[in-house]
């Protein structure tokens, strides 16, 4: 039995949400600019419908939702952190990196767009460059998030284990990698490296909103 969608029509002949593609369709058939999406939970429908489209658009709103149970298990994420995240066109393509902090969004560091990356590069970076912040401002306690088991591993390694071929065009990029690389087998650091869990907590604060 296919699963229950729910549709938020921002622009359309009538704006809201409705429970069938049928009505769904009706509000934006023939209406010049239409803005809508579908989602598997009511609650995140009638969420959305306060917001923007902006908010919402090239943002998989499909994804199997978690019962209020299975949310509560994970707890709540520590406010008092930074968040880091990257953001890739293509891969290898035009790759950017931030960190924001975890309670209000205020952006700390952004770095890029850098040619010929990938995304797991930058969450990498991403995180080198907000572990060694922390360090330089004696905060040597406060979590980090990252949404990237890739890249904590790689943390964890102190090496950026990517398969990516470098060339004149990109060797700004390599030489970026090799300095983290160094900095991590030269320093220590006590900042815990935290998962931050989508599924549960939606997307990370640092997240760049291109999905």
């Amino acid at each position: 039995m296919p699963k229950k969608k729910f549709y938020v029509v921002w622009n359309g002949h009538k704006k809201g949400v409705f429970t069938s593609w049928k009505v769904c369709k009706a509000q934006i058939e023939g209406f010049e600019g239409a803005q809508y999406k579908s989602f598997t939970d009511i609650s995140e429908a009638e969420t959305a419908a306060t917001k923007r489209y902006e908010d919402y658009k090239g943002k998989n709103t499909k994804k199997p939702t978690l019962s209020l149970a299975e949310k509560a298990a994970y707890g709540r994420p520590n406010l008092e952190s930074i968040s880091v995240d990257a953001a890739c066109s293509g891969n290898p393509g035009k790759m950017e990196y931030r960190g924001v902090l975890t309670h209000n969004k205020k952006e700390i560091f952004r770095k890029g767009p850098y040619k010929k990356g990938t995304n797991n590069i930058g969450e990498f970076l991403a995180l080198v460059h907000g572990i060694a912040l922390l360090k330089s401002k004696k905060k040597e306690t406060l979590p980090i998030y990252s949404d990237s088991k890739i890249a904590m591993s790689w943390v964890k390694k102190k090496q950026c284990r990517t398969n990516l071929a470098f060339d004149a065009s990109n060797k700004d990029l390599l030489k970026m990698i090799q300095r983290a690389e160094n900095w991590l087998k030269e320093n220590t650091f006590k900042n815990p490296i935290l998962k931050w869990e989508t599924k549960a907590w939606g997307e990370i604060p640092a997240d760049f909103g291109r999905k």
